[in-house]
């Protein structure tokens, strides 16, 4: 049984002993970036793909696999497979559905926070022997603290529902908006309240995306999404990069038409330094605050996923359906 691995070997060899790895199991290491022909070269008869949620699984290294069964997502993310060429090929697509929710929503609360309490800047300050000074300006301008905020989700999946989790310790009021509402009971679970998108845009201090990317959610915050939002309002975005219209970002930040920006994730990654929000003014780089997409890269959440993946793989070896298929086979 040949598995071809696009993710760091260090990072997969590590988790192994946490994990139900078949004894038959041969380990096809490839550099997440290698072209489709060198994978097909050196692993074209593997029968499992175990991938990095940013590797591209092309239509074109699908159809010259001729043995795969299943490719499966080392993260929460498959918007780099090609999930339609694989379900004609009958091929499994699944991904580690839920399995960092609590870390991301962990990540989320964190970025709040920091633009609440201008965290950036007032690190830069002390350093700078301006403690005090900062201090006395921060206390005029006033503080906002979590508790008064509303809090606006935009999609509510597993790392919504668990933000919501987190934010009702801190008092704040939140507000969701999804495609399909939830059960009332869901709803009194997680103490939300459902919103319209634009009521929810109009009301909330911050706005926190949690959806996946497709193509009606690509570049949804524009410049019409941003003019809908409150003035001086925060965004979050642990979710990813695509779903932002970053030049239209950068220019709310730029102007104040939105009061800060936090970033768990840029469009494209790895993040170049031409990036329009890398490009801000000097004045204006403390109202974004950026985090290099670790929001569920935690130990616990490898371990999960990574068990995730052996045991989908274990589950197809023996000839079952894997768990969390997100290409309707």
């Amino acid at each position: 049984m040949k598995i071809a691995v696009f993710s760091d070997r260090k990072r997969v060899e590590k988790y192994l002993p946490f994990c139900n790895v078949a004894d038959q199991a041969e380990l096809l290491f490839l550099e997440r970036d290698c072209t489709d022909e060198e994978a097909i070269i050196k692993a074209g008869d593997a029968e499992y793909i175990f991938a990095d949620a940013i590797k591209e699984v092309s239509e074109f290294l699908i159809t010259h696999m001729p043995n795969l069964k299943l490719i499966h997502s080392e993260g929460v993310g498959f918007n780099k497979i090609d999930v339609e060429a694989a379900r004609k090929c009958r091929v499994f697509v699944c991904n580690n559905k839920g399995a960092n929710a609590g870390a991301v929503a962990e990540q989320t609360i964190l970025l709040m926070l920091g633009l609440l309490r201008d965290v950036l800047n007032g690190d830069k300050q002390v350093r700078l022997g301006n403690q005090i000074q900062t201090k006395e300006r921060m206390m005029f301008e006033g503080i906002t603290e979590l508790a008064d905020c509303k809090v606006g989700l935009i999609g509510f999946g597993d790392i919504a529902r668990e933000t919501a989790k987190r934010l009702m310790a801190f008092q704040a009021q939140i507000y969701y908006y999804s495609r399909t509402r939830a059960s009332i009971e869901i709803e009194e679970a997680y103490q939300v309240r459902y919103l319209e998108l634009e009521e929810l845009l109009s009301k909330c201090d911050i706005v926190s995306l949690h959806m996946p990317v497709t193509p009606t959610t690509i570049e949804m915050v524009d410049e019409a999404f941003i003019d809908k939002m409150k003035k001086g309002a925060i965004l979050i975005n642990t979710a990813r990069g695509e779903l932002v219209d970053q030049d239209a970002l950068k220019e709310a930040l730029s102007c104040g038409k939105i009061g800060g920006a936090g970033l768990d994730t840029l469009s494209p990654e790895p993040v170049m330094l031409d990036n329009p929000l890398l490009l801000l003014s000097e004045d204006k780089q403390f109202k974004l605050l950026l985090s290099p997409h670790i929001g569920g890269t935690t130990d616990g959440a490898f371990r999960k996923m990574h068990q995730g993946v052996w045991n989908n793989i274990f589950r197809v070896m023996q000839g079952g359906r894997p768990e969390n298929i997100v290409n309707g086979l």
